[in-house]
């Protein structure tokens, strides 16, 4: 069955950098919830220096738990994630992309960015109209926090180059998906373009 008839979504004025999961539990391949992700580090870098250079909002999500009882059955069903302890290295983010001055980092305990953390009340504070979404995992909280951004109704970007995950069939699935109903997949290019605005 063919995908559904789509209209292409162009960024808004104040577009947000939303940088999901980019924690050392998951960009170190030595870790039990890590991938290579090398790649994807160097293309949400350049992504950063695009939104700092524009002071536009950049923020960020761990997975981080401080008892038992946070995430009861997600951590049951996957139980590497009771590495990811509050204030611990796994769940800080990755060196290479360390937040600056008040860029916020919002602890989550799903695979949604929006879900039990403030970070819609923090979009809407800073009169963000659209979210560019990258990190780690493309077909978990990833997608997860794409599907969201749509119902809280932000447009939402993904840049290809700036996701990814441990299953590449996986990866190639969900950047589809989302392209066909949620989010504009787009290139690394695309977005910095697009900040730029009009040639």
């Amino acid at each position: 069955m063919a995908d559904l008839a789509r209209q292409s979504q162009p960024l808004g004025a104040r577009p947000a950098l939303l940088l999901i999961d980019m924690i050392n539990a998951f960009t170190d391949a030595a870790s039990p919830l890590g991938s290579e992700s090398d790649a994807v580090v160097q293309a949400c870098a350049k992504l950063q220096e695009s939104f700092r250079e524009r002071r536009l909002p950049v923020c960020f999500t761990t997975v981080a738990y401080s008892d038992d009882a946070q995430a009861a059955v997600f951590r049951a069903r996957l139980p590497t994630l009771n590495m990811l302890v509050e204030g611990s290295a796994a769940s800080t983010v990755d060196e290479r992309l360390r937040p600056q001055g008040s860029e916020p980092v919002f602890a989550k305990h799903h695979a949604s960015a929006f879900f039990g953390t403030g970070l819609d009340e923090w979009l809407k504070d800073q009169s963000v109209d659209s979210l560019v979404v990258v990190g780690l995992t493309t077909s978990g909280c990833v997608r997860a926090s794409v599907v969201d951004g749509l119902q809280h109704d932000f447009v939402v970007w993904v840049p290809r180059e700036a996701v990814g995950d441990r299953n590449s069939e996986a990866h190639a699935a969900n950047l589809h998906d989302m392209h066909a109903k949620y989010a504009e997949v787009v290139s690394v290019a695309d977005v910095v373009n697009a900040l730029k605005g009009p040639s």
